[in-house]
Formats: C-alpha cells, sequence, structure tokens
C-alpha cells in the first residue's frame, strides 16, 4: 500500500513513498506479464522493440524521435502528463538513432515508463479537480542525462523512475538467479567494492545478459547491495 509523506520539493503538498522492493516487484511483474503473452516465456534481456511495444500500451504516443534541445542540450526524456488521458512520452533523436548509444536508450525508455506507472496517478489526482489551472510546463516532467540513471534521494521524482528504469531492465529476482552461480563460484560474501575482481565479473555478467552499459549495471548492483562504494573491511571470517 502506498505511503504519503510531505513533499519536501513543494511539487505537491504530498506525495507517494515507495518502498525499493514495492517497485521492483511492480516493475517485475509488468515486464513478466508482458513478455508472457507476447512472447510465451519469460526471457533477458527484453529487447529494445519489446519495450517500445510495451511503453506503448501505457501511453497515448511513444516519439523516439523528438527535438528536445529547447528544454537543454542535457535533456534525453520528457514525460507529458495529460490530465483526463494518458501520458505522452517523447525522447530525443540521437538516442534512438545512434547505436553506440543504444544501452543509454534503452534505459532512458525504461525511465519515462517509470514516470507513467508512479507518477501520472498523482498529477492525474492532483489537477483533474478543475481548481487547479496548471502551466503547460508543470505537467512535463523534464528529465536529464544526469538524472536518468541515478539522481539524489532528494529529488524523489527522478530517483524514483531511475530505481524503476533499473528494475525493469534488470529484474531483482532475475538478476538474483543469474548471480547466485557466480556468487558461490567467488566464494565470497557481497558487497564487494566496485573495484574489486568481484565487482567487475558481476557487472560484466550483468551488462552482457541484460543488454545494459556499465554504469547502468553498477548502479542497479549498488542499489541492490551486491556492490559498495566503500572499501570492504576484512572480517574474521574473509
Amino acid at each position: 500500500m502506498v505511503q504519503w509523506v510531505p513533499d519536501a520539493t513543494k511539487r505537491f503538498p504530498k506525495r507517494p513513498h515507495f518502498e525499493p522492493m514495492e517497485i521492483d516487484r511492480e516493475c517485475e511483474a509488468l515486464t513478466a506479464a508482458f513478455l508472457l503473452k507476447h512472447r510465451g516465456k519469460i526471457s533477458y534481456p527484453i529487447t529494445t522493440d519489446d519495450l517500445c511495444l510495451m511503453i506503448e500500451q501505457h501511453v497515448v504516443h511513444l516519439d523516439v524521435y523528438s527535438d528536445l534541445s529547447a528544454d537543454g542540450m542535457d535533456v534525453e526524456g520528457v514525460t507529458r502528463i495529460q490530465i483526463g488521458k494518458s501520458p505522452i512520452i517523447e525522447i530525443t533523436e540521437s538516442l534512438s538513432t545512434e547505436d553506440r548509444r543504444a544501452n543509454r536508450y534503452r534505459t532512458t525508455l525504461a525511465h519515462e515508463l517509470g514516470h507513467v506507472r508512479l507518477h501520472d496517478r498523482l498529477f492525474q489526482s492532483h489537477f483533474s479537480s478543475g481548481e487547479l489551472l496548471p502551466a503547460p510546463d508543470e505537467l512535463r516532467i523534464v528529465c536529464k542525462r544526469d538524472g536518468i540513471l541515478d539522481a539524489p534521494s532528494t529529488d524523489w521524482m527522478e530517483w524514483q523512475a531511475g530505481y524503476a528504469s533499473g528494475a525493469y531492465l534488470m529484474p531483482r529476482f532475475a538478476l538474483r538467479d543469474l548471480l547466485r552461480p557466480t556468487l558461490d563460484t567467488i566464494g565470497a560474501l557481497s558487497p564487494f567494492h566496485v573495484v574489486d575482481a568481484a565487482a567487475t565479473s558481476l557487472m560484466d555478467l550483468v551488462m552482457q545478459t541484460f543488454q545494459v552499459s556499465r554504469d547502468a549495471a553498477r548502479v542497479r548492483l549498488l542499489k541492490l547491495g551486491y556492490l559498495t562504494a566503500r572499501p570492504v573491511e576484512p572480517t574474521l571470517f574473509g
């Protein structure tokens, strides 16, 4: 059940608080149901075409050739909230047309889907009464490059969408099953420091299996507790 807490950013009187596991379960359930229906099995990576198709089931329109330069050269995605209708997602054209940015493109698609699934209802509820007449830019969630993967927790809306992005592309329980044999072979307890050889092995495996960038794999493994940004202190049993 969603908890409602005061919104320190002042965008809303109250905002939804999701535990990470709640986001994980919602995202993995959505992805698994889609794959079963359209592919007959749950297997990863989810292809980019399938990711787009999954998104299109929850929006009025997905435009992956958008010119978002008016919002700033560092803006890579926009979710446009439409009161009384489903949202529109816009992705900057350079992501969808440059092969070298394919993984970044997938991450941004999943990030915007996170906004649709986690935040559209909040906007609908807040503005649908007709008592408030928001300016157009109040109904646009503008996502900058630096916040797509790992926004600070103080920017709760971007943090939640960033976490959801990882959860769609690298589902928690699928990732756990993938890593188990490697962790057994390593024979040490996680978390591993991000610069350790064990951490590199885990990131490589996640990158290859889920078709994500090294940065996306690193952030996901950090958030799930497989890696740590701080050196690990040796223990009596290490």
